[in-house]
């Protein structure tokens, strides 16, 4: 029994890269852009598949199928010529869904955020055979290919949530007041109900018939939003104080899917304040965090409240040069994806995937349990 665990070491470590020390548990891939400065990569499915946007060479942003091995052969999915796209979320069928705006693309930021672009279905291809599902923005698609999102209401004057017909004919369903940011595979949807001074994550009502679930917030918070669902119905997202300048600030949260309030205050990185963006079915949490000097740093987070959170910086190799500093999905394998800059100092996409040490210790009981880790 002693030879065969000493065989297992002994091949985990022989497929370590020369670089690699104990400390090394993911190896990062630059995703790079497609042609321009900067990229961010928001979804990854379990095949690997990795979407989100980057700059072309004309200093627009397009939704992107990034290559997942950094090789550079990124899938531009583009939108009308001179419109601004982005990709957020890939389905296991590797569909594609988000938003494209073909008008003026400052209205999309400063004018009116959520009107002036159309909810996507997008052609994987990059042939630009793409299907507009109507106003808004279409965040999140599952596996049954349900597709939820937020857009203007019918008359045109409040953000509501919408679950939208992926066949594009706009027999599209209100969800109500505010946004769905991410749906499941049992047609569950969260978000938040999109006042900015009164905003709550929600369970939202499928049906349309408004019996939303108002999942409320943390002590010291008054203020939610929930930005992801695993299949087992636990929701992520962030607590916040709804009073000006600090209503999008707060903590990271796990949210009590019931609405009874149970809901878990998940720290930080030693600062003030901290986002969770993505849950796995295993339960794994990423987002991103201060630390202690006030910087912004991607993080995955102890799920118990108990505050053993990682900087995920501490867990790639020191000398290759990248800040990471959000991590917007993770997948049942345990890679990640989001948003750091590398280092060449540009802001770009990056694929986290685990060391053949790390998938071992895992199988062996579980990173979070390594005493190593505990407190960091």
């Amino acid at each position: 029994m002693k030879t065969r665990i000493f065989m297992y070491f002994l091949i985990v470590f022989l497929f370590l890269p020369p670089c690699a020390n104990a400390d090394v548990v993911y190896k990062i891939i630059d995703l790079g852009t497609l042609g321009g400065d900067a990229s961010c990569a928001y979804s990854i499915n379990e095949s690997g598949q990795i979407v989100g946007f980057a700059y072309n060479s004309s200093g627009y942003w397009h939704a992107c199928l990034f290559d997942p091995t950094g090789g550079g052969a990124n899938v531009d999915l583009k939108p009308l010529a001179g419109s601004v796209s982005q990709a957020r979320s890939i389905n296991n069928n590797g569909d594609i869904v988000g938003w494209v705006n073909s008008t003026n693309f400052l209205n999309v930021i400063i004018i009116r955020p959520g009107y002036e672009i159309d909810a996507t279905l997008f052609d994987p291809s990059g042939e630009g055979h793409n299907r507009r599902l109507g106003t808004g923005s279409a965040s999140s698609i599952n596996n049954l290919g349900q597709i939820a999102g937020g857009g203007p209401n019918q008359s045109g004057s409040l953000y509501h949530a919408i679950l939208f017909d992926p066949t594009g004919n706009r027999n599209n369903i209100d969800l109500g007041d505010g946004g769905a940011k991410s749906i499941n595979d049992k047609g569950q949807i969260v978000g938040d109900s999109g006042r900015l001074l009164h905003c709550n994550a929600l369970m939202f009502d499928p049906s349309g018939n408004g019996n939303n679930i108002n999942l409320g917030s943390t002590s010291g918070f008054d203020g939610s939003t929930a930005n992801s669902i695993n299949n087992h119905g636990q929701v992520v997202g962030k607590a916040y104080e709804c009073r000006p300048p600090y209503y999008t600030l707060g903590h990271a949260a796990l949210f009590d899917p019931t609405g009874g309030g149970n809901n878990i205050d998940l720290g930080t990185l030693g600062g003030d304040y901290s986002e969770a963006f993505s849950i796995n079915d295993k339960g794994q949490i990423v987002g991103t965090a201060q630390d202690t000097a006030g910087f912004w740093h991607a993080a995955l987070f102890d799920p118990t409240g108990s505050g053993n959170n990682v900087d995920l910086n501490t867990l790639i190799d020191p000398t290759c040069g990248w800040t990471l500093e959000y991590a917007y999905s993770i997948n049942n394998h345990g890679w990640i994806v989001g948003q750091g800059i590398n280092p060449d100092g540009f802001t770009h996409a990056y694929l986290l995937t685990p060391e053949p040490a790390t998938i071992f210790l895992l199988s062996m009981g579980g990173l979070f349990l390594r005493k190593k880790y505990d407190g960091r």
